[in-house]
């Protein structure tokens, strides 16, 4: 009986390791049928690419030479870059400005685009577009991140994360901001640039909220003046206390000077006013850069040059693009008369 047993389990771990062995040859041969067809793939690729090598050759030189023609007859083009900081929540207004200009130029509306940007109709016609990004790196962030948090409660504070709040940011949030200002005229930017920012400033809703905020600031600057004035009349008030009360030790019998629990007191008094004394001066400060920073409606960080940067960038010269687009286009139309070819004898080869 414990023979057939035995033999029994040695057929099933035969049928087993068999199964195994079958699933792994498989597995392998699987493998094998891929990779033979991907190379397969790559040698009728390149089998394409030598059949038709003089075509792309000649479509490259034709475009080259088109593209250095074209280049050539072309009036060079000028790039000029803003840095500015909106305030008062005026970032939302420059974006539809800023796209504003640029559908103009897009459309070639240039009436309305040289009375928008206060310019001649000449050299509005110069302008091919005008575009604004937030400029913005990783530690401007993490400063902006920690100024929210500092606005919302101990709760919130404890439900948001840093990775929430990128989640969450976009251009709009960005303290920076580049505009940046394409040209056939080196100089015309430079013009454009109080154009762009008086389009805010005289934006009645911002001056309203700079009025407020000016206002504000000289009433918080008033109320600290008054406190440290109080200040310095209590820390008056308290070195006179601590005279008196130093001469009634003297007048007391003994030799030995003991100062009283009162003028400790008076002591842990006037540190308590020289701390308070220094934060009122840390919110004059504050107050002083917050008036810096809110003089204007929009900060401009970095004007607009006198005269633009000709652009050079490599895959914006036509005698680059062009080679590239004829190339492409010349294999795109080969691989569908490939594909037709391919077609016709399969239908042939069906019927």
């Amino acid at each position: 009986m414990s023979n057939k047993e035995n033999t029994s389990e040695e057929i099933d771990l035969g049928q087993l390791f068999r199964l195994i062995g079958n699933a792994f040859n498989n597995l392998f041969l699987f493998i094998r049928k891929v990779f033979k067809g991907i190379f397969h793939i790559i040698i009728l690729f390149l089998q394409f690419i030598q059949l038709h090598f003089l075509k792309f050759v000649i479509a490259g030189i034709v475009g080259i030479g088109i593209g250095w023609y074209w280049d050539s007859v072309s009036d060079p083009v000028y790039r000029s870059s803003m840095i500015v900081e909106p305030n008062f929540n005026s970032t939302q207004q420059l974006y539809n400005n800023i796209e504003f200009y640029y559908e103009l130029a897009k459309e070639g509306a240039y009436q309305t685009l040289a009375s928008s940007l206060k310019i001649s109709d000449k050299e509005a016609e110069t302008i091919i577009e005008i575009e604004i990004e937030a400029f913005s790196d990783e530690n401007q962030k993490l400063k902006q991140f920690s100024d929210f948090l500092s606005t919302l409660d101990s709760i919130s504070k404890t439900s948001l994360s840093y990775q929430d709040y990128l989640n969450n940011f976009n251009n709009i949030n960005a303290k920076f901001h580049r505009i940046e200002l394409k040209s056939t005229n080196p100089e015309v930017a430079k013009k454009c640039q109080n154009a762009i920012v008086r389009s805010i400033e005289n934006n009645d809703y911002f001056r309203t909220q700079k009025t407020t905020n000016d206002f504000n600031i000289r009433l918080s600057e008033i109320t600290i003046k008054n406190q440290l004035e109080q200040v310095d009349s209590l820390k008056m008030f308290y070195q006179e206390l601590k005279i008196l009360e130093l001469k009634k030790t003297e007048g007391t019998s003994g030799t030995t000077i003991n100062l009283s629990s009162n003028t400790k007191n008076l002591d842990r008094s006037e540190i308590a006013l020289l701390d308070r004394s220094k934060n009122l001066n840390n919110e004059v400060q504050f107050l002083n850069q917050k008036r810096a920073n809110t003089e204007n409606i929009i900060n401009v960080i970095s004007d607009f040059p006198d005269k633009g940067g000709r652009v050079n960038d490599f895959f914006t010269m036509k005698k680059v693009l062009l080679p590239i687009i004829l190339v492409a286009l010349t294999f795109l139309i080969l691989v569908v008369l490939v594909l037709n070819r391919y077609l016709n004898n399969y239908n042939t080869g069906k019927d």
